[in-house]
């Protein structure tokens, strides 16, 4: 569809519908902005688009002579399909697309395009590092946080897009394509949105939807869903394991990830020299080598860039190494289940730093899985005296309670020996000490910095 003219109707007023607007009118379109909440904030939006000149706006009811001018409709990924509006939309005749439709057909170059329950952004920004490092024109967007209209007239022909994909965005593409796909997994979740799991299952699996027999979709051979969704696919298949040893794809063998090819087999890294941490994040790294592999990259690029590769922040990030101990930051564990993670993620004697703020979490099954690699329990925050309680009546560490954060960084340092880590994941939220977690886990690593 030639845009230069066209009426669009963008729904949704937020980071995505405003990027969506701003590259209409780029290509010559007339955006109306379009936000089902009457109670908006019409003047903050305003203020966000006054630097668009022919993008109308408005609030709660659409006008009927607006929705009969209209030649196109796009959707921000918080608006279902499934709406009246939405649907009456469709009635109408009009084309409805997502704001990733949009970015498609207006960019160039080629993409690759990750979804999956868990680990999508992790996965994301070590493949768009991956690329970053081997290629000249890369953008990484998408769920990661960067609006992928905001990037689509930048792209040229020789361009690489990494993007992450979620399964709001893929229920409205008609003809976008990645030339490498991955499905990370498939686990129960926004079935508010899709209804059911058999929907939610559907609408992910359709970003393989317009490819080719020369294209590649990345899949977990551990997901069920995904191991039989990939016998029966238009692109080739590559599948990653962290169970077993494969046949063709890539999987992990001990403390090796491998590749193994139709004609080779390749050793790819020690997990050992990797700064990510844990299972769930060498199924990552397998996922985006393979996606970098496949879509060109020498194995010595992907290795070097895998190698320097720091987790996304605030999850079981390295910060640093001092006197021979490593300290992590896992201040988004916020909850038991969450911090869980971290602590099976360590493969070092550990002091771990925890409390917070008091949801009323039970703590006994973060404390059970702390599997005896935790040397002390040093606790801060409102829970601390009852996490303290439980973990002495389960008898998994000693603890040592401090009056806050800089004080148990502290402690750590001076306790922790050679070999050992520090890891703060504390299974409480932020508030009352700090703001958010964000704010949390930076005062952790400025502390370890200034030790």
């Amino acid at each position: 569809m030639n845009l230069q003219g066209k009426r669009v109707l963008v729904f949704g007023s937020g980071k995505s519908g405003i990027g969506a607007a701003d590259l209409l009118e780029q290509v010559g379109a007339c955006p109306v902005i379009y936000d089902g909440n009457e109670a908006v904030d019409k003047e903050a939006v305003l203020h966000k688009i006054e630097h668009l000149k022919n993008t109308e706006i408005y609030a709660g009811e659409l006008p009927e002579k607006v929705r009969k001018s209209l030649d196109l409709v796009v959707l921000s990924p918080g608006v279902p399909t499934d709406i009246p509006m939405v649907k009456s939309f469709y009635e109408q005749g009009l084309p409805v697309w997502g704001e990733v439709e949009l970015a498609y057909r207006t960019g160039k170059g080629r993409v690759l395009a990750i979804t999956g329950t868990n680990g999508k952004t992790t996965t994301t920004a070590l493949l768009g590092k991956i690329m970053q490092d081997a290629e000249d024109s890369v953008f990484v967007v998408g769920n990661i946080g960067t609006p992928y209209t905001s990037k689509a007239l930048e792209m040229r022909d020789n361009t690489t897009t990494v993007a992450e994909i979620s399964s709001f965005q893929l229920e409205t593409i008609e003809e976008f394509k990645p030339a490498v796909s991955a499905i990370l997994n498939i686990t129960e979740d926004h079935l508010n949105r899709h209804h059911t799991m058999e929907e939610y299952i559907r609408v992910k699996e359709l970003i393989t939807r317009n490819q080719t027999e020369d294209d590649f979709c990345i899949l977990n051979y551990e997901d069920p869903v995904l191991r039989k969704f990939g016998k029966n696919i238009v692109p080739q298949t590559v599948y990653f394991s962290s169970e077993r040893k494969l046949a063709r794809g890539i999987y992990l063998e001990g403390d090796q990830i491998i590749l193994k090819t139709d004609k080779e087999e390749i050793p790819v890294v020690r997990t050992d020299d990797l700064k990510l941490l844990g299972k769930h994040n060498f199924e990552n790294v397998m996922a985006a080598v393979a996606m970098a592999y496949y879509a060109g990259v020498s194995m010595n690029s992907i290795r070097k860039s895998i190698c320097e590769f720091t987790a996304v922040e605030h999850r079981i990030e390295y910060v640093t190494e001092k006197n021979g101990v490593v300290y992590y930051n896992d201040s988004k564990g916020t909850n038991p289940d969450a911090a869980i993670k971290g602590i099976q993620a360590m493969n070092r004697p550990t002091y771990l730093i925890g409390g917070g703020y008091d949801k009323g979490s039970s703590y006994d099954e973060w404390l059970n899985a702390f599997d005896g690699k935790v040397r002390c329990l040093v606790l801060i925050g409102q829970t601390r005296e009852k996490i303290k309680e439980a973990a002495e009546r389960l008898g998994v560490c000693p603890c040592v309670l401090c009056e806050d954060l800089e004080e148990a960084v502290r402690f750590c340092a001076q306790k922790a020996q050679p070999g050992e880590a520090v890891l703060l994941s504390p299974a409480c939220a932020s508030w009352g000490q700090f703001d958010n977690y964000e704010q949390r886990g930076d005062m952790f690593k400025e502390y370890v910095r200034n030790l």
